[in-house]
């Protein structure tokens, strides 16, 4: 994973609530912790969008691959 070097003025207290929150130390893996699940809630988001809007055909007359 290439890494990038920024600087942000983020609510401390925010910081460190969320810190202490998922026990970590290092407050850049704590932003990394949060920017990961708020991409995964966002994809499992619009993956619920898709219900009810795909049509899948599936041929049961041919064998499954292996």
């Amino acid at each position: 994973m290439n890494s990038m070097r920024t600087t942000l003025d983020l609510p401390e207290a925010l910081i460190e609530e969320a810190r202490r929150a998922v026990g970590f130390k290092s407050k850049t893996d704590t932003v990394i912790l949060a920017l990961t699940q708020l991409l995964r809630c966002r994809r499992i988001e619009q993956l619920k969008e898709l219900m009810g809007n795909v049509q899948l055909e599936i041929d049961r007359r041919r064998p499954p691959r292996p």
